[in-house]
């Protein structure tokens, strides 16, 4: 019965406490070890994540170039112009994207009362919001009516706000841009900001609004977002499509530069697979320490309570009846310390809290950094790391213990 094999696991572990103790404590440590180095890889993975989910992670920016390859009757070295025919262009040929925005951009002298600095204004649809994944402080962002009645309105990023207002409000507060005089109407919630970037610092203000700032005629880039997984396919669709459009090589990446940001994601998740395998792999060698540890005290058992066993044998047990005597103290002692070891990693999750990763080398990035949370998949995979390590650890004594000879036993003292 499964309550016997209990009791006697219980009795066997309670006849020698120091002896167990010790066994379970090595189990106990090795399964810590796997579960926060699990969650070490998962944290890493979250945070690689975080960090591309600040940028918007499925996004792709198309910048113009010059074309290094002869295609049809156009020479090399033609420089490619995007307008909003582009746009038009990309919107009805390619279902697969979402939201698009044409995008100029300028360095221009950003005033207020006496402070002025040199900020970048970029001109953009409203919908460049959800597509660079854009939060707000404080106020609105510009909309379609605005875009529509060329409104003088801005929204600027946290830097900008400190720099040209302190800490009083800018809501509602004008601004000149490089003369053109436009209002606050909303404030962007700081994003991570990663050496000389100046993600913080920029003026947003309508498409519309741009061009009495710069020449909107030619775009400096164009930004969308998609939905399909499929995103080196929908690469190569753009840039046959705009090979079309401005006759150049469809292979020529000098002609258009296509960030795809997918492609950086699909990078990081194959190294942080291969962090998780490379850390699990060493947290199943220190837990298999801890399972040679427990196979030495199951042989020894065996050694001392070899009469024990032949006295079982002598009265009809059989093989299976010892084998499996054995294998349940040897699967209780893996039990009981691997729920001690999931206690002491939680403990030690806890009292961590957040490793520094990405926040080291940029600012506002504390989402960036290693957080380790023990997730489900985490427990499952350390589970069943524990079970082989624990069946295959009790699995050599307990065969021992059921090949031995039932006379040769009751002689052994």
């Amino acid at each position: 019965m499964f309550s016997d094999l209990l009791n006697e696991a219980y009795g066997a572990m309670r006849h020698n406490r120091r002896r167990t103790a010790l066994t379970m404590l090595g189990m106990a440590w090795g399964i810590a070890t796997v579960v926060m180095l699990l969650s070490y890889g998962s944290g890493f993975g979250q945070a690689c994540a975080n960090i591309f989910a600040n940028f918007g992670t499925k996004l792709m920016i198309l910048a113009p170039g010059r074309s290094s390859m002869q295609a049809g009757g156009q020479k090399a070295g033609e420089q490619i112009r995007f307008t909003l025919d582009d746009v038009d262009t990309l919107t009805t040929n390619i279902p697969q994207i979402v939201q698009l925005t044409p995008e100029v951009d300028k360095q221009a002298n950003i005033q207020y009362e006496t402070r002025s600095f040199s900020f970048n204004v970029t001109g953009n649809y409203p919908n460049v919001f959800s597509i660079r994944a854009l939060k707000l402080a404080l106020g609105r962002f510009y909309n379609g009516e605005d875009e529509i009645q060329h409104a003088r309105v801005a929204v600027i990023g946290s830097e900008a706000k400190e720099k040209l207002f302190s800490g009083r409000s800018a809501l509602g507060e004008r601004i000149r841009i490089d003369g053109l005089s436009v209002e606050v109407v909303g404030v962007l919630s700081p994003k991570m900001q990663a050496g000389d970037d100046n993600v913080n610092r920029i003026v947003y203000i309508p498409f519309t609004t741009m061009s009495g700032v710069k020449d909107t005629h030619y775009l400096d880039s164009i930004w969308f977002n998609y939905e399909t997984p499929a995103y080196e396919d929908l690469e190569h669709t753009v840039r046959s499509v705009m090979a079309v459009e401005h006759k150049f090589n469809p292979s020529d990446r000098r002609a258009m530069y296509v960030f795809n940001l997918m492609e950086q994601v699909h990078q990081f998740e194959m190294i942080t697979l291969g962090l998780k395998i490379l850390l699990g792999f060493i947290g199943t060698l220190t837990l298999g320490i801890g399972g040679v540890g427990l196979m030495n005290i199951m042989l020894v058992s065996v050694t001392q309570r070899t009469r024990e066993i032949g006295v079982e044998k002598a009265l009809g047990a059989r093989r299976s009846h010892i084998l499996v005597q054995f294998l349940a103290e040897s699967l209780t002692i893996t039990f009981i310390g691997g729920v001690l070891g999931v206690i002491l990693a939680y403990g030690v999750a806890l009292s961590v809290g957040r490793l520094t990763l990405y926040s080291a080398m940029a600012k506002n990035a504390e989402g960036g950094d290693i957080r380790l949370v023990i997730a489900p998949g985490t427990l499952i995979v350390a589970t069943l790391i524990l079970a082989a390590v624990g069946l295959v650890s009790g699995m050599v004594p307990a065969v021992r213990a059921s090949r031995l000879d039932p006379i040769e036993a009751l002689r052994y003292e």
